[in-house]
């Protein structure tokens, strides 16, 4: 089997957000600083977790995409789980914890000293940025969701790859911080009062724990193991069910043991009269079958088992008369 390898428009889209985000990190630092908004600084500590988050990501994508050994056959695929779990809570800690404190600390302090207007600008340019960062990553969910025939919100909700679902809810949760700021900031500067900037500082921190717990359930799932969509269930067992000595699927079991790599196991019943040379042909073409319709799958285990029509026979004995007892009676 193939060793799995980098997924390289992932690591593309995560390397252009962590860069973004790094570079608007720096700027709202400076904004916030020099502008005194309590908002300012919330979305400052909101990049600067970003910016981390991806940290994490990107050794996700290295760490998982490890090949096989002795001591791991299936590969390390569900470690980039763990960093993703980490990234998760990386932003809830410290992006959500900041953004919070500081807006309820801003609020009671009802304080304010400083320039809006750099406030503004960075707002607008950091805006601009993070639109063409979350461009690429709806450009890359969208074609995901066209190569397993869904829709980007459906393949957003099932996908196992939580690399690009990390960056594109942060994208999507950082141009609404953005917004938020925005109105807490001018708020703020109409009326003179510093509660507006301080609420959306708290609302910062909000979203931030709504797209932390949402990633940290998602990634919770597949490293307990989670099987695939009901749907694609479906067109698995169909595809096992067309072989001709396949009879029946009694069992079907399906596990993501990484972003793009799915067990497949199950207990098929075989045609009575098949011989072990059609079984063993049957399993072969079930692996073609498999792999030609989702490449993300790398193992398929089938076990042959013994029909319900065949257990009855076995279960038949004879009386001391010689008539046949079926034991089930």
């Amino acid at each position: 089997m193939a060793e799995p390898e980098v997924k390289t428009e992932s690591v593309g889209t995560v390397v252009v957000a962590g860069a973004a985000n790094l570079a608007i990190a720096i700027a709202k630092l400076v904004a916030g600083l020099l502008s005194g908004s309590a908002a300012m600084l919330s979305e400052a500590a909101h990049s600067v977790a970003d910016t981390t988050t991806e940290v994490l990501l990107y050794l996700a994508l290295r760490r998982g995409a490890r090949p096989a050994d002795p001591r791991h056959p299936f590969g390390y695929g569900k470690e980039s789980y763990v960093w993703a779990f980490l990234a998760a809570l990386f932003t809830f800690v410290a992006g959500a914890g900041f953004a919070i404190t500081h807006g309820v600390t801003t609020i009671l302090v009802h304080e304010h000293t400083g320039d809006y207007l750099v406030a503004y600008v960075v707002l607008a340019i950091s805006f601009a940025i993070e639109s063409v960062s979350l461009a690429r990553a709806v450009r890359q969910v969208r074609g995901e969701s066209r190569r397993w025939r869904t829709t980007p919100r459906r393949y957003l909700r099932l996908t196992a790859d939580t690399t690009v679902k990390a960056v594109f809810l942060e994208d999507s949760a950082a141009l609404i911080g953005l917004l938020i700021a925005a109105a807490g900031l001018t708020l703020s500067h109409l009326t003179g009062d510093e509660l507006y900037d301080g609420v959306a500082s708290i609302l910062i921190g909000v979203l931030l724990l709504v797209v932390a717990a949402i990633l940290a359930h998602s990634n919770i799932s597949l490293l307990v193991g989670r099987a695939v969509s009901e749907r694609t269930h479906r067109q698995i067992e169909q595809e096992l069910a067309a072989l001709p000595t396949v009879d029946r699927i009694d069992t079907l079991m399906t596990m993501f043991l990484g972003p793009e790599d799915i067990l497949v196991a199950a207990k098929v019943d075989f045609r009575d009269d098949a011989t072990g040379a059609e079984i063993e042909a049957a399993a072969d073409e079930a692996e073609r079958r498999l792999t030609g319709r989702f490449p993300e799958i790398g193992y398929v285990f089938l076990d042959p088992t013994r029909s319900r029509a065949a257990g009855r026979r076995a279960r038949t004995t004879q009386d001391e008369t010689g008539r046949p007892v079926d034991q089930d009676a």
